[in-house]
């Protein structure tokens, strides 16, 4: 990667751009002075001490819509792709939160409330389904290390993939709930997140079921001018560079994917990076086309100029192309 690239994000005003771009582009240790540096100046920052404080509110708001980016599971899980454990900020209290409402199958729960007429019980529950349990045992996995409980969430996970993948599902506490498309359909967003907590995992980096997922989500994208499973579309919106990683889109599902190394050299990967890459301006910067409200105040969320934080998550991805053809 030339040079000036690294220097741009390295000169980044947001410390979580240059912390992330010393450990992942550069490989440096978390032993290294500069390292070292950039995180403290993390942990500092404004931006980071607010979530730490909203993290001390959990669980939130009633879950009610799983596309929600000011929920706090999913700012939990911006943390824990940071880098952040269970040492930093507040973390470990609410980790222990967290871990009060874990299920008979290891999941954890948050609190929903789906309404009867989409097959809810319509109160305040503390349950699960499958497009937030693996979120949060990606984020609790990353954080502590030495959560032995994790497997048993995972092994549970793992026990309801099906042959063409994962599909909609829910805690018993969520009555007959399921999102609108056809039951024997797996779901793409469920087997987006569920390839990104396998990959945490060395043993299932090359493991049957995460090809299975790999699969569903290629053929997503090779049949989306007609297939839109669980109506997740792969159009328009889908092609938009947004982040962080909340929802069903373009730049999450090729970082997800380029953890897979037998997905790199797939001709609808590289189709999905190429549509990426050439969104980059002049200066090979790239700039959120898509925003969420929640997060207006971060450099990611607006579509004015260059995002140091997007622009990192291409290159990121570009790297482990690279690194796979060397």
């Amino acid at each position: 990667m030339p040079k000036q690239k690294i220097d741009y994000l390295l000169n980044a005003n947001e410390p979580w751009v240059v912390y992330r771009t010393k450990v992942d582009l550069q490989e440096l240790k978390e032993s290294d002075a500069g390292v070292q540096k950039a995180r403290e100046q993390l942990l500092k920052h404004p931006l980071m001490q607010n979530l730490g404080e909203e993290l001390d509110q959990w669980p939130g708001t009633v879950l009610n819509s799983h596309k929600s980016a000011g929920q706090l599971y999913h700012k939990l899980e911006f943390l824990a792709d940071l880098g952040l454990n269970k040492n930093d900020l507040n973390i470990l209290a609410v980790l222990k939160k967290i871990k009060e409402h874990r299920s008979e199958e290891g999941l954890f729960q948050l609190p929903m409330n789906i309404p009867e007429h989409f097959g809810g019980t319509g109160k305040d529950t503390w349950a699960w389904a499958l497009c937030d349990a693996p979120v949060l045992i990606y984020a609790v996995a990353k954080m502590d290390k030495d959560d032995t409980e994790i497997r048993r969430g995972l092994d549970y996970l793992l026990s309801l993939k099906r042959e063409n993948g994962w599909p909609c599902a829910v805690s018993k506490e969520q009555g007959k709930f399921r999102g609108p498309g056809r039951k024997d359909d797996p779901c793409p967003y469920v087997n987006l997140i569920m390839l990104q907590l396998l990959a945490l995992f060395p043993e299932y980096k090359d493991s049957p079921a995460a090809k299975t997922s790999v699969e569903c989500l290629l053929h997503c994208w090779e049949t989306s001018t007609d297939r839109h499973p669980y109506m997740f579309f792969m159009g328009t919106d889908f092609r938009k560079l947004k982040a962080p990683f909340i929802w069903y889109d373009i730049l999450h599902v090729a970082d997800v994917l380029s953890q897979f190394t037998f997905t790199l050299k797939d001709p609808r990967f590289q189709e999905m990076l190429s549509i990426i890459n050439a969104k980059a301006d002049k200066d090979g910067l790239f700039t959120a086309e898509s925003v969420w409200k929640a997060w207006e105040d971060w450099d990611f969320g607006q579509k004015k100029k260059p995002s140091p934080w997007v622009t990192f998550l291409v290159y990121r991805i570009n790297k482990r192309v690279g690194k796979s053809k060397s």
